[in-house]
């Protein structure tokens, strides 16, 4: 069993900041790459931000620029540190890692998300 879990989401003005925090835990063997996507109500799920193992980051255009990914490989953390904050980046936010577990090889997991709400 892997488990993803999301923590740092909550309510915020514009302009302001967040950071929000994903561990994973279970049979872990190897940890690859690791992103936060969101979803917002009406909408897909859309790619925020990813980064490899080995610290290679891309980011959607919408958030170059003021939203940070990075992962701490010993601890099988990573964050999202989300400045300037918009209206709209109001979605739930999801963890996804791609892990190779004991005995269950190599899939995606995804974690329960976490709301993010951006008041104007």
């Amino acid at each position: 069993q892997v488990q993803l879990v999301e923590s740092g989401g909550g309510l915020v003005q514009a302009g302001g900041s967040l950071r929000l925090s994903c561990v994973a835990s279970g049979s872990i063997f190897r940890i690859n790459a690791m992103g936060w996507y969101r979803q917002a109500p009406g909408k897909q799920r859309e790619l925020v931000a990813a980064i490899t193992s080995g610290g290679s980051t891309n980011y959607a255009d919408s958030v170059k620029g003021r939203f940070t990914i990075s992962r701490d490989n010993a601890k099988n953390l990573v964050y999202l540190q989300m400045n300037s904050l918009k209206p709209e980046d109001t979605a739930v936010y999801y963890c996804n890692a791609d892990v190779t577990a004991a005995f269950l090889g190599n899939r995606g997991y995804w974690g329960p998300g976490t709301q993010v709400t951006v008041s104007s």
